[in-house]
């Protein structure tokens, strides 16, 4: 048997506090705070429509009255799937909307739990198209791509193959080292120059085992520290180590106070110089030398021509628009597309783009040469959504799921490679369209026939 006991003193604005207690077994841990107010209205709902049992119904019940919050429904029913469902229904009713189109069955609730979404109702289906075979530093790749973008495959279909027929690409990862930059604050700006001094001292290096560049603004010390995580992304971890560094600094700095673990001059999802220069997580130059008979055949342009027009798009007008690591015709396709495929943070995207495409014709203008330089690619092989199956499945694909037992840290290099050259991949391709041909394609397979006013309505 169960009794509610209600916190009366509540006002109709203020959420509502309730106490649940369970026979004999009930603590203070059982005490739960409602996201909704007393004055909530509840749209009314079709019961045509509803599937719940009998015990799930009461439970849908008090999460719509505020007993029971949403977020706590996997701990109290210790049933993932069954808490979404409940979650879903509860949504519908509060809203009035319904999330008939949103797939719930199918899905291992279990396997987010805690590690990577919270409060889930359903899951959001993304086709995953493959390009390739890339060929790339002697083997070849068949590269998973999830996206909604129609020519987005086929045009990094096209570069794979004009890149493979003329001998592949070479790739080299010129750095690996994941960032983090806390922030701490002393009473003068003398005081932090001082623990400034002591970090960039070679003689400290042994005892603090990473790299460490600083910036001081007035009295605040800004540290970004460098370490390799292995086959992980190793955001997570690297804090985790960073706190610990910061622990022992305090024995000789007491008047050292940490404002925040992350003092953005790490710098994580957002565009910033300092990983434009400095790089973060893997640094990789990508290269190919492309036929003049491909680049005819295949690309059905002249050398020459990408030439040029790679000067006045990818150089001189990225430089007319300001542009900070943008100096591509667009390499976060390609990031966004592999990103979401393999289980990576889709929002790292923003500093994995930046990308410096150049191309300039060799062997007596006949062929040409073409580069991408990406100083941040942020990806991982273990952890986050890697594990998720569909995600899982496709670094199987790569060859490289989880954790290399061989070398540490070379599952995830290996995919900072593929991104770069399938990033090589759609910019010759691409840019070999970009007169009238890149409107024509994109009409032609860009386009769908369905009605979608019906859709619209449905």
């Amino acid at each position: 048997m169960t009794t509610i006991l209600t916190d009366k003193e509540a006002t109709p604005r203020e959420t509502e506090t309730t106490f649940i207690l369970t026979d004999k077994d009930a603590t203070p841990k059982d005490t739960m705070t409602t996201s909704i107010s007393r004055d909530k209205k509840v749209a009314p709902k079709d019961t045509t429509n509803v599937t719940t049992s009998g015990e799930d119904e009461e439970i849908v019940n008090m999460v719509v009255e505020g007993s029971i919050p949403t977020y706590a429904l996997e701990s109290k029913l210790r049933d993932c799937k069954r808490a979404a469902a409940i979650r879903r229904e509860v949504l519908e009713r509060i809203t009035g909307k319904s999330l008939s189109r949103l797939p719930l069955e199918g899905f291992d609730y279990e396997s987010i739990l805690g590690q990577c979404c919270e409060m889930p109702v359903g899951y959001v289906q993304i086709p995953v198209g493959i390009a390739g075979p890339l060929l790339l530093n002697g083997e070849e790749f068949y590269v998973p791509m999830a996206t909604t973008e129609g020519c987005l495959v086929a045009s990094t279909n096209r570069g794979c193959k004009a890149i493979y027929v003329s001998g592949g690409a070479t790739c080299v990862v010129l750095r690996d080292g994941m960032t983090r930059a806390p922030v701490m604050r002393f009473g003068s700006a003398r005081r932090a120059a001082e623990l400034k001094q002591f970090l960039e001292d070679p003689m400290n290096f042994d005892t603090l085992a990473v790299s460490v560049r600083c910036a001081i603004a007035g009295k605040n010390l800004y540290v970004r520290f460098c370490c390799a995580t292995g086959d992980t992304m190793g955001m997570n971890m690297f804090s985790k180590g960073v706190q610990n560094v910061l622990d022992f600094l305090h024995v000789d700095f007491p008047d050292m106070d940490l404002m925040g673990i992350s003092g953005n001059y790490c710098s994580d999802k957002k565009p910033a110089a300092v990983n434009w220069i400095e790089g973060r997580g893997k640094s990789v130059v990508c290269e190919a030398v492309v036929k003049e008979e491909v680049v005819q055949k295949v690309l059905k342009t002249t050398v020459s021509s990408l030439v040029e027009l790679n000067m006045l798009k990818n150089l001189a007008g990225s430089v007319m628009a300001g542009a900070l690591g943008g100096f591509n015709a667009h390499a976060s396709n390609i990031v966004s597309a592999v990103y979401l495929a393999t289980g990576q943070d889709p929002a790292q995207n923003v500093e994995s783009s930046h990308c410096l495409t150049m191309m300039e014709a060799v062997n007596d203008g006949k062929d040409l040469h073409i580069s991408v330089t990406m100083p941040s690619i942020e990806v991982g092989t273990v952890g986050g959504g890697t594990q998720l199956a569909s995600q899982s499945a496709c670094l199987s694909l790569l060859g490289v799921k989880g954790a290399s037992k061989d070398e540490p840290g070379s599952n995830s290099r290996v995919l900072a490679t593929i991104v770069a050259g399938s990033v090589l991949a759609l910019q010759v391709s691409s840019l070999s369209c970009q007169q009238y041909q890149l409107v024509n394609s994109h009409m032609k397979y860009n386009r769908s026939t369905r009605d979608m006013y019906k859709l619209s309505s449905c």
